[in-house]
């Protein structure tokens, strides 16, 4: 979701399609809290598919993109001075100030919970300071092939202990509702992993030109289709009982992750994406300048939507739909008011910055 340095390492131009990317996760994440919040239960099965349906991506997308945005940022931060203590630390106070910005989402929005309970914001920062250190281990292949190898035993071992964890987490509640709520960093810290290796080796192919680039793609695109395909195939030959809904997947402290079945189509579907943003706005050259706002000022616009969706609408005018019609109009509509508070918050965060870097260049100017 934080995106701040998520340049090109050679122009310093931002990519459009993982901006692209991140913005379809911001509308599914939208779609994902107001039918949880606005929509009645008397909708009945839909309310609930749509629900579930709508989880299964958002999350995934802005956690592997943490991952797979940081060698970008490395390579841009690489050449300026100061070493890798001052890289760790660059890194570490950007993985603190999304933290932050979690524990004040939930002091401001969720009131009724403790200002310390997880969340996905804190995961995403968690993963920036825990990635920080191994990416230099990247230049090495057998490196890169032990992480992706350590982010798969790291999602196996959580499975392996998920009975236990559900009677630790009764047992401990104050415990479990800072490490095991939205998206716990055991096991979703295993995207980001996932993620970081693959922007490494991204990285790899364009600097080695725009064909190599595009072999990069094309092979993420076919191992997603891959993916999918094998998840139809599950479903087909061996169907789970119960199935497109929450009981097939792992439910620890009463929160949700994937599991079986579920993680193909996660994985195939962020493939897929990925290589196919990067063929229509990379290759095919269409804009979407709506999407790539919703996804540059993505943390942003995760922050504010929780007080439209949640605390004026839901909780101050009890907005409950009770038709598709107008549930999704009202989304429509919602989206649009995102986009243009998306502009509004790309035009003035720039401008507050050179704000706050004028009166320090001054203050270094009367030192000198």
């Amino acid at each position: 979701m934080t995106s701040s340095a998520e340049t090109a390492g050679t122009g310093g131009n931002r990519l459009a399609f993982l901006d692209g990317l991140r913005g379809i996760a911001v509308i599914l994440m939208v779609v994902n809290h107001t039918s949880r919040w606005w929509i009645d239960i008397s909708m009945g099965l839909p309310r609930y598919f749509l629900v579930y349906g709508s989880l299964l991506q958002p999350g995934a997308i802005f956690l592997f993109l943490v991952g797979f945005c940081l060698p970008i940022s490395y390579h841009a931060s690489a050449a300026r001075a100061g070493g890798p203590t001052a890289l760790l630390v660059r890194y570490g106070r950007r993985g603190l100030s999304v933290i932050g910005a979690g524990l004040l989402l939930n002091l401001l929005a969720f009131r009724d919970d403790p200002v310390w309970s997880w969340g996905v914001l804190q995961t995403i920062g968690l993963s920036i300071v825990v990635l920080a250190p191994l990416m230099p281990l990247l230049r090495y292949p057998q490196a890169r092939g032990a992480l992706l190898v350590l982010a798969v035993l790291f999602y196996v071992s959580f499975g392996w202990m998920v009975p236990t964890l559900q009677v630790w987490t009764r047992a401990h509640p104050v415990a479990a509702r800072l490490w095991f709520l939205e998206f716990p960093p055991w096991p979703w810290l295993a995207g980001p992993l996932i993620g970081l290796v693959a922007g490494w080796w991204w990285l790899d192919a364009r600097a080695r030109g725009e064909a190599a680039e595009r072999r990069y793609f094309v092979a993420t695109t076919a191992i997603g289709i891959a993916f999918l395909a094998a998840y139809m195939a599950w479903e087909l030959l061996f169907p789970t009982t119960p199935g497109f809904e929450f009981r097939r997947d792992y439910m620890v402290n009463r929160h949700w992750t994937p599991r079986g079945a579920t993680n193909l189509l996660i994985i195939g579907s962020v493939a897929s994406l990925l290589g196919a943003m990067y063929w229509i706005q990379e290759v095919r050259r269409r804009p979407l300048a709506w999407l790539v706002v919703l996804g540059r000022a993505a943390l942003a616009v995760y922050f504010l939507h929780h007080f439209l969706v949640l605390t004026l609408l839901q909780e101050t005018l009890k907005v409950q739909f009770h038709r598709w019609t107008l549930y999704i109009a009202a989304n429509v509509l919602l989206m649009v008011v995102l986009v243009w508070l998306g502009k509004a918050w790309l035009w003035l965060s720039p401008r507050v910055r050179s704000l706050r870097r004028k009166p320090a260049e001054g203050r270094g100017a009367v030192a000198r």
